[in-house]
């Protein structure tokens, strides 16, 4: 007998590959063995997924320290974890596209003459949020360790591993957390800005754990990390405004602002007569 997947000689009364460890299949697979298999997969309390999932809770930097050297079969690896954070994001983004539009428009918040401009903002983050996802984790990581610049325990992948775990796992809780608050009629602007509060506590408990360092220095750490990260975005708004120019569109958007206002001292000088 052979195994299925490496094709390792076993004997016959194996249950495991002593070469992969995949578990070796006799049964022919059927509605009730499949339904075992997801069972064991995805609800049984010895799974990966739940014990990786509890444990980022508890004791974060036992799953991380964990995966960095190179022990990797208790915990999902941070690739699967990041790749099931992307999936329930999705989902979560179907579900409020599908059956809560409503709570998806930004309309409100745009300003007189830029109406629709919000929306388009959403409208981008809801297309590419995949890819946001996943080009805002090596900006994360890169801040994390300039921040830590005075402890070297950990280089650049490192802090990337580490930013995968913490963003992916806080990514499902948060999916989870805006799909039960669309339930009640909640903005999405309003979860979205708690999540957000949460999460950067989230992320600031998970690096004290990790670097074994005080409250108070965490705290400044944190801060420190909020500081780059809003210049970054302000450089990123700036080159934004700045190919917005270059194509016409800041000068559009000024034309339509512009008209609003003129349109809006009109209709108030045919009221006062």
């Amino acid at each position: 007998m052979t195994c299925k997947n490496c094709k390792n000689a076993l004997h016959n009364n194996d249950d495991y590959c002593n070469k992969c460890g995949a578990k070796v299949i006799r049964n022919r697979l059927t509605l009730n063995n499949l339904f075992v298999d997801v069972t064991q997969q995805y609800f049984n309390v010895d799974n990966k997924f739940f014990k990786t999932f509890t444990s980022l809770f508890s004791k974060p930097e036992i799953v991380i320290d964990n995966y960095i050297s190179g022990t990797r079969k208790k915990y999902v690896n941070v690739v699967s974890y990041f790749a099931i954070a992307l999936t329930i994001a999705g989902f979560q983004m179907f579900i409020l596209n599908k059956f809560f539009p409503e709570l998806l428009n930004m309309d409100f918040l745009d300003q007189e003459g830029m109406e629709g401009f919000q929306q388009k903002n959403m409208d981008f983050s809801k297309d590419y949020q995949g890819l946001i996802f996943m080009l805002a984790v090596p900006i994360y990581a890169l801040i994390s360790k300039v921040v830590f610049f005075n402890h070297k325990k950990y280089n650049y992948t490192e802090h990337l591993v580490i930013n995968m775990y913490t963003s992916a796992h806080f990514s499902i809780i948060s999916s989870l957390f805006i799909i039960i608050t669309s339930l009640f009629g909640i903005h999405f602007s309003i979860t979205s800005s708690i999540v957000i509060i949460f999460q950067i506590l989230f992320t600031a408990y998970c690096f004290k754990r990790l670097y074994q360092i005080k409250t108070s220095e965490i705290a400044l750490k944190t801060f420190l990390f909020i500081l780059i990260l809003i210049f970054i975005m302000f450089v990123v708004t700036i080159v934004m405004g700045a190919f917005m120019y270059l194509n016409g569109d800041l000068q559009k958007m000024i034309e339509a602002k512009k008209s609003a206002k003129e349109a809006s001292q009109l209709s108030s000088q045919f009221f006062l007569f």
